[in-house]
């Protein structure tokens, strides 16, 4: 009986390892081995926070849409609000699909005012395959003010060997929408052979032409032109202020009048060393706001010099929980330089107490 057990443990553990293993772990695939296709959140394009569930819109899933169900792999995920969907779509590796009806469905009054504001604002979704991200548009609004939907996903998947390298989503077959119709969903999967390398299969996200980055040249001009001239004004106001002192030193000693005289080399704005160099006031808060700088710029400084080592970037959700990670990690930095400075400051203060107390 025990004998038993334990083949069933054994077998159940290396099961369970060789699925994990396999699929989107290790990024490997047999042929015809399932490749789950992911939906992210959806949302207006202007403004990017503003997600929700792709199918709380009156979208469809495929036939195996209750098979698969994936939970936050990092406190990142939770954070960024990644909520993946499994879309029920077959999508095998290395297996063409024509394109094929999935499922359809009848566009209501409610339905239709969902559509219609999702087009007026620019929805767009997100998705993920072997952990590429791709993404895609709802609909658009033609000319004569009619709302079209998309209703065809083909998707492009470039393959090496026996890894994905490359995921592309395109939109087809639009659909003008109207009440008591019903419309019909439809995907198809196109497999192609790349000569890309696994390695660089994100290289891709990185180029700045995939993402449209428009330079803002006015705004630039416009920035450097304030930072002239608040220069150009506080090195005037400076220089004013100096000229005096300059003078002071070059002219002989009965051009100064009887006031400067009286106040020695100290007078003017060279007064204010004593409120500079006083102990503060919250001597507790200042600490803890500079030892609190120090903590957020070393935890900086630590998560730019991993993602450039170490491409954490790749995995979604990875760098907030290594940014989370490290803040945690560096908070005896914070502790160590905020009680060394209240340290020093108490010191002081009590010093200048003493002295102040023997003088009197």
């Amino acid at each position: 009986m025990f004998a038993f057990e334990s083949t069933s443990i054994l077998l159940l553990t290396s099961t369970i390892f060789q699925q994990v293993l396999s699929d989107e772990k290790s990024h490997k695939y047999e042929d015809n081995e399932e490749v789950i296709f992911w939906m992210n959140t959806i949302g207006p394009y202007h403004n990017r926070q503003e997600t929700y569930d792709y199918y709380s819109l009156p979208f469809c899933k495929g036939p195996s849409a209750k098979s698969h169900i994936r939970p936050h792999e990092n406190i990142g995920d939770a954070l960024q609000g990644v909520e993946l969907v499994f879309t029920g779509l077959d999508v095998a590796f290395k297996t063409q699909v024509p394109a094929t009806n999935y499922c359809e469905v009848e566009i209501n009054e409610k339905n239709h005012e969902q559509l219609v504001h999702a087009i007026d604002n620019h929805y767009w979704y997100q998705a993920y395959i072997d952990d590429l991200p791709i993404w895609g548009i709802v609909g658009e609004i033609h000319d004569d003010k009619k709302y079209h939907i998309w209703t065809h996903k083909k998707l492009e998947i470039s393959y090496n060997g026996e890894n994905i390298v490359d995921v592309n989503l395109v939109s087809e077959n639009k659909v003008e929408i109207k009440p008591k119709e019903v419309i019909k969903f439809s995907y198809e999967v196109e497999w192609k052979l790349s000569d890309q390398s696994y390695k660089h299969r994100f290289d891709k996200y990185l180029d700045p032409t995939f993402f449209q980055h428009r330079i803002h040249w006015f705004s630039i001009f416009n920035s450097f032109m304030m930072v002239i001239f608040l220069v150009g004004l506080v090195s005037m106001i400076l220089m004013r202020t100096l000229k005096k002192d300059y003078q002071r030193y070059k002219n002989e000693e009965e051009h100064i009048s009887d006031i400067e005289r009286d106040l020695g080399d100290e007078y003017g704005w060279k007064q204010i060393h004593g409120d500079v160099f006083r102990c503060a006031q919250y001597p507790s808060l200042l600490a803890a706001l500079v030892s609190s700088g120090w903590h957020l710029f070393l935890t900086m400084i630590t998560i730019v010099c991993l993602a450039v080592l170490y491409d954490i970037w790749i995995d979604h959700g990875e760098v907030i929980t290594y940014t989370l990670l490290c803040y945690v990690a560096l908070s005896p930095v914070n502790g160590y330089i905020g009680g060394a400075m209240f340290s020093r400051m108490s010191h002081r203060s009590m010093q200048m107490s003493d002295s102040g107390t023997a003088k009197n």
